[in-house]
């Protein structure tokens, strides 16, 4: 494997995903194919250098398992937690990564290895990769929003990501839909993050089944005395729960009204679904898509497809490679 890009030759990119407790890498086709990817500790804990270290292992790992036919490394990309700023490839302040403070990630990783390196956060990212190689091929413009532990949105217009004057824009989860509801982790009162993410779904649940114990049997019987999880939501509502299926419901319908608002924002030419609270919303997409025409002023809203994103848990390694394929001509 060697490392430094050229025109003439075939060539992988990298995909790197930065999180709390681990680094992911993959080696990654032009084709968007990952073809090999491992996983590293974090030091998230320590200094700057200790951190770096623990992105370099993972580039390193990956490196390795490079043949020949793979030609040349091209570009590394980065999904690194926010705030960041994309346009220099600095990591700011991330709460879950305190040991980069107005760290410049991507001079730094573009020093070692000799190469163009992007810097985004993973919604962004993956929303790119989605519509290089996923679901989003074909389109011109795209909204992606990742269910998971919080919700994350990216924007992609004619296959650039929408990034706004600073670089924070699409930030879709903290768009409120009720003025008056619960306060969300970023201080403003409810956004969608705060009534349709994982944790919130698991906590509705849970009141529910504090108020109707006698009706949910199965449930009660997988929480069994403990805190509900979402898992236990999906599993419950697949064997007909009825406190498992009125969360999901209610869930409908608040992704509902948060997407109506999407689409009479942007009106995309799809919406794709990722995260890993999508598998568990998918079974409803036909709902919430007959529910839109109430909860939009677009009256073509329903020519929309609502899809799921290609790329599930590796979606932070998927997204990184876009960045570079977008960062470097890379042979297709």
């Amino acid at each position: 494997m060697e490392i430094g890009s050229s025109a003439d030759r075939p060539g992988f990119i990298i995909g790197v995903d930065i999180g709390g407790t681990k680094v992911a890498g993959g080696l990654v086709a032009p084709s968007g194919e990952i073809r090999y990817h491992t996983r590293v500790p974090m030091a998230a804990n320590g200094g700057p250098e200790s951190g770096l270290a623990s992105v370099t292992k993972a580039i390193d790992q990956v490196c390795t398992k490079a043949s020949s036919a793979d030609g040349v490394l091209q570009g590394i990309g980065i999904c690194a937690p926010g705030p960041l700023d994309p346009n220099r490839g600095v990591i700011l302040n991330p709460p879950n990564v305190p040991c980069w403070r107005n760290f410049p990630l991507a001079d730094e990783i573009s020093r070692k290895y000799n190469v163009p390196v992007k810097v985004d956060n993973d919604a962004n990212a993956a929303a790119l990769a989605e519509a290089l190689w996923g679901a989003g091929r074909g389109f011109r413009n795209i909204f992606y929003a990742t269910l998971g532990t919080g919700i994350g949105t990216g924007i992609v217009f004619d296959g650039h990501i929408y990034h706004g004057r600073t670089g924070a824009a699409a930030e879709g989860g903290h768009v409120s839909i009720d003025y008056r509801g619960p306060i969300c982790a970023c201080g403003k009162p409810g956004c969608i993050e705060v009534f349709a993410s994982g944790p919130a779904i698991a906590k509705r649940a849970q009141a529910l089944l504090g108020a109707h114990q006698t009706h949910s049997p199965i449930l009660m019987s997988m929480a069994k005395g403990n805190s509900v999880t979402t898992q236990m939501v999906g599993e419950a509502y697949a064997q007909g729960d009825p406190v498992a299926t009125e969360t999901l419901r209610e869930t409908v319908q608040l992704l509902s009204l948060w997407l109506g608002n999407m689409i009479d924002l942007l009106e995309p030419d799809v919406i794709i679904i990722g995260g890993g609270v999508a598998p568990m919303m998918k079974p409803f997409f036909e709902e919430i898509r007959d529910r839109l025409p109430g909860c939009c002023v677009n009256r073509r809203c329903q020519e929309i497809p609502l899809v799921m994103a290609c790329y599930g848990a590796d979606a932070g390694i998927a997204g990184g490679a876009a960045l570079a394929a977008g960062g470097v001509s890379v042979a297709r």
